[in-house]
């Protein structure tokens, strides 16, 4: 497993990670104790928190999209 480390914006509101397996990977983004939905739209995923949207490039294979108590998973199978 390889592990990648970003923020999530420029003013760093939080935390994306990215883990890298042989069978595919996981982008995990923590937007902290929000509501909100994601859904992932041609190679997009467009993540909508209160009334602000995020876009982010995700790679091709993005399979799955979900997001619990703010917390964004991206499953990319390969």
């Amino acid at each position: 497993m390889t592990e990648y480390t970003q923020s999530i914006r420029g003013d760093a509101d939080g935390i994306v990670r990215h883990y890298e397996y042989d069978d595919g990977a996981v982008l995990v983004a923590d937007f902290g104790p929000v509501e909100g939905g994601v859904d992932v739209v041609d190679g997009t995923a467009i993540v909508v928190v209160d009334d602000e949207q995020y876009e982010y490039e995700v790679p091709e294979g993005a399979s799955r999209a979900i997001m619990n108590n703010g917390i964004v998973t991206i499953e990319v199978e390969r």
